[in-house]
């Protein structure tokens, strides 16, 4: 960069992992003091509830991904665990390639994972048989969001957005998606990690300094949620 100084490019699922880690603390705090005599015993045999071990899977998603755009993305600037101006929201990445940037929603669910077109109204987002289209609406406004920052300075700029879904622990035979075909809901493409690298690494036409120069005002728009 031309004034020497390094982009902060965040760190993968640190808001998911510090929730993880404080519902955590939270419930073992109330147990011991529930049962002050057995509330070790009591926390080393029973199993930590889903909306807690939900923030630990999303964490490990999210890193589990930017290890993978680390290793099969050298060409993109990628920044992770984004805050979203006036709102609780994070962004999990966003990715600077050369044909634009990328808004990527990691994802790390169990079940299939399928996109269902009534006769009438929209199509909605199905996994493991829940409904889960709301995805979809959180993406949408982060891509407007990132829209939104760049239309003064660069309003030409492509911004893209997808999921991107990991294989959960214990689940054999891939992330749930179908491996030929793509599904896509609301114009979002779900892909697994491959499929997103390939999409990364097509050429473009911002150079190495261009891309790093856009990473650096998205750092600026959205910076790394606090610790």
């Amino acid at each position: 960069m031309a004034d020497g100084r390094e982009i902060d490019q965040g760190t993968p699922g640190g808001s998911a992992r510090r929730e993880h880690e404080r519902r955590r603390a939270k419930r073992e705090a109330a147990t011991r003091k529930r049962h002050p005599h057995l509330g070790n015993f009591l926390l080393r045999v029973q199993s930590a509830p889903a909306n807690e071990t939900a923030w630990d899977t999303g964490a490990a998603g999210e890193e589990a991904l930017a290890a993978h755009l680390a290793k099969t993305c050298p060409n993109v600037v990628a920044l992770h665990d984004r805050r979203m101006p006036r709102s609780r929201a994070n962004i999990d990445h966003l990715a600077v390639a050369a044909s634009g940037v990328f808004v990527i929603d990691a994802k790390r669910y169990k079940g299939k994972i399928e996109v269902r077109k009534p006769f009438l109204g929209r199509p909605r987002l199905f996994i493991a048989g829940r409904d889960k289209t709301n995805l979809a609406d959180g993406l949408a406004r982060q891509q407007e969001a990132v829209r939104g920052a760049l239309a003064t300075t660069l309003p030409e700029m492509p911004v893209h957005a997808c999921f991107c879904f990991l294989n959960p622990a214990g689940q054999p035979g891939g992330s749930g998606l179908p491996l030929i075909k793509t599904l896509s809901i609301n114009g979002f493409p779900l892909l697994y990690p491959r499929k997103l690298s390939k999409r990364l690494n097509a050429p473009g036409a911002l150079t190495e300094e261009s891309r790093r120069q856009v990473a650096e005002l998205l750092a600026h728009a959205f910076p790394r949620a606090a610790g």
